[in-house]
């Protein structure tokens, strides 16, 4: 199976196998991050039991689970009988282990929601039997949620048994590139736009020759899965997705303090901050603080924001025009799209000169901390830190068709002392991102200057 990057989980999974012993992981993600890829990636050569469990009830999971398992151990006899329950499950293990065995078990959750005490069934069954045969245990589910109360919370049945956990996030943008080796920097910044980091959707649009056409075959059409994407995750993940619906609603369409998504929901202060702390435990959305906050846990100061890029892209271009699309109307969603799609990607720009610039810390140095920087009508949209060394890189980025010049960067520089950070005589360093370039006269006072300036994600060696 051919699997694009992961090589640290997979390592980390290698890692542990090479250990003899029995170990239980816990791998979990959003819904089509490459959690299932990973696992049988990792279990292809080895001797392996992999089985999904179904939206079901527990006696058909368990028959489904019989088949595999008597097909592995070529066992006619449980082929017809079937497994009477999880204990008969994990004493024919017990019975029948004799090597080294990768048993990995796929959407938990879905077992959990059939029988509320199978968490701690399997607490018992690793107790006394799979803790003591050479079995490496994955236990794996899509429901963030779920697999935190039933696996990694202190009160869970099966608290203090894992071995390892590994979540699996999306991929990074230089990550999520190798699915289009093929194009430029600019034409994926676009696909990324849409996508995000998560390979399932990378893989999905990958098949139109252009994104307009991508966005036709696969976004903006109510057959396929994306159309539904957001809202079948907030009803699989979420007693109350509405409510879910119209926080995320309004931090897309730009409301970012608390105060704001107040006012536009209408929720009482108590039950948004428990529904956005959902949120982020959920990686849908994340609160940002000012990179020099010392206590950002404390900070007053926090702005929301969509972490989720294909949601952001959803709420931006899908959920407004939902019921013309199921009409068959896409033209009023394109015509948005057409209209605004470029904020999007110069916004999505800042992000990734973080990125960047970490690929080119041995040419500044090293950074303990990066992130944006604000106050009162001031921004910066790069900051890097070091405290031990007391050094600092202030960045702007512009993405548009013009070069940068002088003006921008005397701006950084007057907004940079304006930077509460740091001891007395801390080291200042300088960088400027562009789309399109920069003057000859930016150029020159970059030379002088020692300024770091990239194209696009380039460093240019003045």
């Amino acid at each position: 199976m051919k699997l694009i990057n992961r090589i640290e989980e997979l390592e980390g999974l290698d890692g542990y196998w090479g250990k003899k012993d029995a170990q239980l992981i816990v791998i979990y993600g959003k819904r089509r991050v490459g959690k299932t890829s990973l696992i049988k990636a990792f279990a292809q050569l080895k001797p392996h039991i992999y089985f999904v469990a179904d939206k079901t009830t527990e006696t058909e999971n368990l028959k489904l689970l019989s088949v595999i398992v008597a097909k592995y151990f070529k066992d006619t006899r449980l082929e017809k009988n079937g497994l009477k329950d999880w204990y008969d499950f994990f004493e024919y293990l017990k019975q029948n282990v004799k090597e080294r065995l990768v048993l990995a078990i796929d959407e938990f959750p879905y077992l959990a929601e059939g029988n509320k005490g199978v968490s701690s069934i399997f607490q018992k069954g690793w107790d006394e039997i799979l803790s003591k045969l050479p079995v490496f245990f994955i236990l794996c589910g899509s429901s963030i949620g779920m697999m935190e109360s039933e696996t990694l919370a202190y009160k869970a049945p099966l608290y203090g048994r894992r071995t390892a956990q590994i979540l699996i996030k999306p991929f990074s943008f230089f990550d999520a590139w190798n699915f289009y080796p093929d194009l430029n920097f600019e034409e994926f910044l676009k696909i990324y736009g849409v996508t995000g980091g998560n390979p399932a959707y990378l893989l999905k649009l990958k098949d139109a020759k252009n994104l307009e056409e991508a966005l036709k075959q696969y976004v903006f059409k109510p057959i396929e899965l994306l159309f539904e994407e957001v809202e079948f995750i907030l009803r699989e993940e979420l007693r109350e997705p509405r409510q879910y619906m119209s926080i995320l609603k309004a931090i897309s369409f730009g409301c970012r303090k608390f105060g704001e998504i107040v006012n536009e929901t209408g929720f009482e202060k108590g039950s948004l901050h428990k529904y956005l702390f959902t949120l982020e435990d959920l990686h849908l959305i994340e609160k940002e603080v000012p990179v020099t906050e010392k206590n950002p846990e404390k900070s007053r100061r926090g702005l929301y924001q969509i972490q989720d890029q294909f949601v952001k892209f959803w709420f931006n271009y899908v959920y407004p025009y939902k019921g013309e699309i199921e009409l068959g109307n896409t033209i009023s969603a394109f015509s948005q799209w057409g209209k605004t799609f470029g904020g999007i990607i110069a916004q999505n720009y800042e992000l990734i000169m973080r990125e960047i610039v970490r690929k080119y810390q041995k040419n500044i140095f090293p950074f303990s901390k990066i992130g944006r920087w604000w106050e009162g009508n001031e921004e910066i949209d790069l900051i890097a830190l070091n405290e031990n060394t007391n050094e600092i890189l202030f960045g702007e980025a512009k993405w548009s068709n013009k070069q940068i010049g002088t003006n921008i960067y005397e701006d950084l520089k007057a907004k940079a002392q304006k930077v509460n950070w740091g001891k007395k005589g801390r080291k200042e360093y300088f960088a400027l991102f562009s789309r399109s370039g920069f003057t000859p006269d930016m150029k020159k006072m970059a030379k002088q200057e020692s300024v770091f300036l990239f194209e696009k994600d380039k460093l240019i060696h003045l």
